[in-house]
């Protein structure tokens, strides 16, 4: 099931491609780029990239010769890593994983859907939560192995599941 991305009305608009010098519109717009990078990868299932990657994109790059300068784009992830919605992947700030969903957000969904399918204390591995018929229809499916330990990590701390080893890689215990 494919589905259209709707662009905001921003995007079709210059000045959205360069940083505004008023602090009250930089905040707005940066408010604006959060939310169109978090719904675009939401919509396209995609939980990591590289910021070089990201600039020529559609994402920051519009066909009609405008896109968001490098230096923008870090801002705007930058923003999107204080909201708790990006973290980096490397200290020089190259590779990014992006949260659509807070980690803490994503685990509350799946614990759901252990207790709805009654699941409780049952062990999966990671690729049967992300790749399994069970959870096609669930929104945690299809995540990428880092997104999803982080939402794993989140119910560990709530004492909700336990991350294990198992023979073939590593699994989740879920109480």
């Amino acid at each position: 099931m494919t589905m259209s991305f709707k662009w905001p009305w921003q995007y079709r608009f210059p000045p959205f491609f360069t940083l505004q010098l008023n602090v009250d519109t930089q905040q707005k717009q940066l408010a604006a780029w959060c939310s169109l990078v978090l719904s675009f990868c939401h919509l396209h299932k995609q939980s990591s990239m590289m910021v070089m990657e990201a600039q020529e994109s559609p994402l920051f790059n519009v066909k009609l010769q405008r896109k968001l300068p490098v230096e923008s784009i870090q801002i705007v992830l930058e923003e999107l890593r204080k909201k708790g919605n990006l973290e980096w992947l490397y200290k020089n700030k190259t590779s990014f994983l992006i949260m659509w969903r807070r980690p803490e957000e994503r685990g509350k969904l799946i614990y759901q859907w252990v207790s709805r399918s009654g699941q409780n204390n049952s062990v999966f591995t990671l690729y049967e939560l992300t790749s399994g018929e069970d959870t096609e229809d669930e929104e945690f499916h299809g995540q990428g192995e880092a997104t999803l330990l982080r939402a794993l990590q989140a119910l560990q701390q709530e004492h909700k599941a336990e991350i294990i080893t198992i023979s073939d890689g590593r699994g989740v215990k879920f109480f």
